[in-house]
């Protein structure tokens, strides 16, 4: 077979036309996307060839053997003084590119299919005249598919067929490449149209998926098929269809008398992984599954730099590894298995934390660790906090490091230093601000939904065993750490985080919660909201900004409302009161009736808030201050136009 080349030129330059761009053909919907590792330097990571997508034309005539066009090019660099010698000079050379063309295996059949292939992966046709193409396509290819799939630029022409074709010409490609897809998975160029009919293919699925029995651990660490695989398991295969993958971790045995029939009773036992493995086995045979999946990890993670490591495959199988040695009935040998599993990925556990079952591994061995062991695993995870806060399953391996570990000095510089810093790129996402959030008021209703809290909850019960502090202690430890420099960025940023949807979420926690001087933050906050009323459409005051005003609103009530108990869950580490007096110190007169009488009269819940604030205190000169603000003619002013409000301020100015 002719080894692929790389083709010399620039791609040509896309063509230019006027109106919007045309939408992008929707093929069964969007393709998923596998799970990006914290420790990945890049936004996106995905193995993908998109036949339609690529701008690049194959044209044989410019593509010859392995060193031709260097001697084209060398041929024609020669200085050649007549014009005629010149024209002669490049007509031998095309007529030697066409020889060579000609030459190759299945030339006519690709030549024929790469004309076709040009017309049916155009983006602008109608669907009737694509299927047209596509069916004329196919049947330039039927017979043929084996032999030209391994060609560079022959797999996207079936690649083609498969993503726009229909479920017979789906299925004919299949059936045509049974028995190969294991040698397919491992070619550079052919491993793209594996994974379409992976994806695509749902009723072959199983049977491609089958022909990888007993060498997924080696395609795992293969260059070309471990994506192959890691897609399959993670974006594509149903339970039954994953368990056929994980099974070849558990040995050979396991995969030589394990039934696969397909059966209803078959597909349940093999959806329960390697607990559905262990249920029958006597003493000899579990120790020795258990032995051939710790080895077969092992080879996975001795091998980092192969990239499996990060696949969620690995991880499923790590965590099922790990449940069954914490069911064995001995004292000593659960223990034992647990640690050498450990000494084996410690070096790699952050790329582990990314997946559902990475991330309850690692919080596993947090959770049981000693003080030693939690201390190696915070310095592999310290250079992707950041990374970490950002991602859904990640940032819980974060939360149970903050909960278990005694150590709140280490937890402090090395987690929540780097958390602190990363604030003004991760208040814009929610689960950056969720990650903030916990810092201060973990595992808040408000903020966590009771499915999180019960997944933090899970390595509880572990903790205990194993933390000398209280949980209480570690939280008002992490809170105090955390205060000061959060407190001191919404200084900074007052205006532009309480001005942002979510912003003003978390600046509402952080004042609320944050135990440490928070003067020059309350006086940041209100001079904002001090600006003159009604402003303009170009910088609007903050009072109409709902998710501003509520904000306010919240700091001068002390906490939320809580729907259950139908009250204000006020915090002790805030004083309404005194905020209360400086609102009216900073907000003065004449801006505080602004906001409740001119432009739309946001402002009246915020000053409602103000009144029962000072109602609640001992501040009876700033009531009498307050209460003299609002004469009949600014009570009249308020009742002019009917609102949202309106009897609310006038039943609080009642109260002062």
């Amino acid at each position: 077979m002719a080894q692929p080349i790389s083709r010399a030129g620039a791609k040509r330059a896309a063509a230019s036309r006027s109106g919007p761009p045309s939408k992008k053909a929707n093929i069964d919907g969007p393709e998923k996307r596998r799970r990006i590792p914290v420790t990945s330097n890049v936004n996106a990571e995905h193995d993908s060839s998109d036949d339609s997508g690529q701008e690049s034309d194959f044209d044989t005539d410019r593509v010859s053997e392995a060193g031709g066009v260097a001697d084209d090019q060398e041929a024609l660099s020669k200085p050649v003084k007549n014009p005629a010698a010149i024209r002669e000079s490049r007509q031998a050379l095309k007529a030697l590119r066409e020889q060579r063309r000609v030459a190759k295996p299945h030339s006519a059949l690709l030549a024929d299919a790469k004309r076709l292939w040009a017309l049916a992966r155009q983006k602008d046709i109608k669907p009737e005249e694509r299927q047209k193409n596509i069916v004329d396509l196919m049947n330039a290819i039927r017979g043929h598919v084996k032999e030209i799939v391994l060609k560079h630029d022959a797999s996207r022409i079936v690649q083609t067929v498969v993503k726009y074709g229909r479920a017979k010409e789906r299925d004919e490609i299949a059936e045509e490449l049974r028995g190969e897809f294991r040698t397919l998975a491992q070619n550079k160029y052919s491993k793209f149209l594996v994974s379409k009919l992976i994806r695509l293919c749902a009723s072959h699925r199983a049977s491609i998926l089958m022909e990888f029995k007993g060498h997924v651990v080696r395609l795992l660490l293969h260059r070309e098929a471990s994506s192959v695989v890691a897609d399959a398991f993670e974006l594509y295969g149903n339970a039954y269809e994953r368990s056929l993958l994980v099974r070849d971790f558990y040995g050979k045995e396991t995969v030589l008398f394990s039934a696969t029939s397909g059966s209803e009773v078959d597909n349940e036992k093999s959806k329960k992984g390697l607990s559905g493995v262990l249920e029958d086995a006597d003493d000899a045979r579990r120790d020795r599954i258990l032995s051939a999946v710790k080895d077969n990890l092992a080879s996975i993670f001795n091998n980092s730099d192969k990239g499996a490591v990060s696949h969620a495959i690995v991880h499923r199988v790590l965590w099922e590894y790990v449940c069954a040695v914490n069911s064995l009935q001995s004292s000593s040998e659960p223990e034992k298995r647990f640690w050498e599993i450990f000494e084996t990925c410690q070096d790699v556990l952050a790329e582990m934390v990314h997946t559902k079952d990475g991330s309850r591994v690692v919080r596993e061995f947090l959770a049981r660790g000693t003080a030693k062991d939690r201390k190696i695993i915070v310095k592999c995870l310290k250079p992707h906090v950041e990374k970490m806060c950002v991602d859904d399953e990640a940032q819980f391996v974060l939360f149970t490091a903050i909960d278990v570990i005694d150590d709140t000095k280490l937890t402090s510089k090395s987690l929540v230093a780097p958390m602190v810093a990363a604030a003004p790129n991760l208040y814009t996402s929610s689960q950056g601000r969720r990650a903030l959030i916990y810092l201060l008021s973990p595992r808040t209703r408000r903020h966590f939904t009771p499915q999180q809290i019960a997944s933090l909850a899970e390595t509880d019960a572990l903790s205990e065993q194993t933390s000398k502090k209280a949980r209480n202690v570690r939280e008002e430890e992490i809170r105090a750490s955390a205060s000061e420099p959060l407190v001191n960025w919404v200084t900074d940023h007052a205006s532009s985080i309480s001005r942002d949807p979510g912003g003003s979420l978390l600046v509402a926690e952080i004042v609320l919660h944050a135990e440490c001087d928070k003067t020059s933050a309350i006086q940041a906050l209100l001079s904002d909201i001090a600006m003159p009323y009604p402003s303009s459409p170009e910088n609007p005051h903050p009072v109409d900004l709902a998710h501003t005003s509520r904000a306010y609103k919240a700091l001068l009530q002390g906490g939320h409302f809580n729907r259950t108990t139908k009250q204000i869950d006020r915090t002790s580490s805030w004083d309404t009161g005194t905020f209360a007096v400086r609102f009216v110190e900073i907000v003065d007169r004449d801006n505080t009736v602004s906001i409740c009488t001119k432009g739309e009269k946001n402002g009246l819940f915020i000053v409602a808030a103000l009144c029962e604030a000072l109602a609640r205190s001992s501040h009876e000169d700033v009531q009498n201050t307050v209460r003299s603000w609002f004469t009949d003619d600014v009570r009249n002013r308020i009742l002019e136009d009917h609102g949202r409000g309106q009897q609310v301020l006038l039943d609080q100015l009642s109260q002062l």
